[in-house]
């Protein structure tokens, strides 16, 4: 397991470039809203810890993960310098959980690809709900903190 020995949260302040003047696009699925929300929390903490002014963090929600990339796309319009997108699938009985994983991965790569501004993927992608709450605040941390980090110095590589 990736975060058996790693917390997601943890993060040297001294190491990251300021995110003082850099705007953020948060895109946050509403499905699995108890962890996504948590997810928002890490991340929007994070970018405010950096130096972000809470004026500069725009946040749009999508009704689930897999329309991600279209609010993803439509936020690379806002003149934003980087874009997280947060999501959770959760395992189920069905094939549904493939199929909307790997749309939703190949589609954050596309618009990646395609455009100037960096999409940071914080989709969470469990076989348990409770692998999920430990990974948006729980025991390993939260993973939207990680993809604050990602987008300030993705940001940071875009503006030179």
């Amino acid at each position: 397991m990736a975060t058996a020995n790693k917390n997601l949260s943890d993060y040297d302040k001294n190491s990251i470039p300021s995110a003082k003047d850099f705007r953020f696009g948060i895109v946050v699925s509403e499905w699995n809203s108890t962890i996504t929300e948590g997810l928002y929390q890490g991340a929007y903490d994070a970018l405010i810890d950096c130096g972000a002014r809470a004026e500069n963090i725009l946040r749009q929600n999508v009704p689930g993960s897999f329309e991600l990339i279209n609010g993803c796309k439509h936020m690379q319009a806002q003149n934003v310098d980087a874009v997280i997108a947060i999501g959770s699938v959760i395992q189920g009985e069905t094939k549904h959980f493939d199929f909307v994983c790997q749309g939703v991965t190949l589609g954050i790569k596309d618009l990646n690809v395609l455009h100037h501004t960096p999409v940071i993927f914080c989709v969470l992608t469990d076989n348990t709900m409770q692998q999920a709450i430990d990974r948006s605040g729980g025991k390993h941390g939260n993973k939207g903190t990680e993809a604050a980090i990602a987008a300030i110095k993705m940001a940071d590589l875009r503006s030179h």
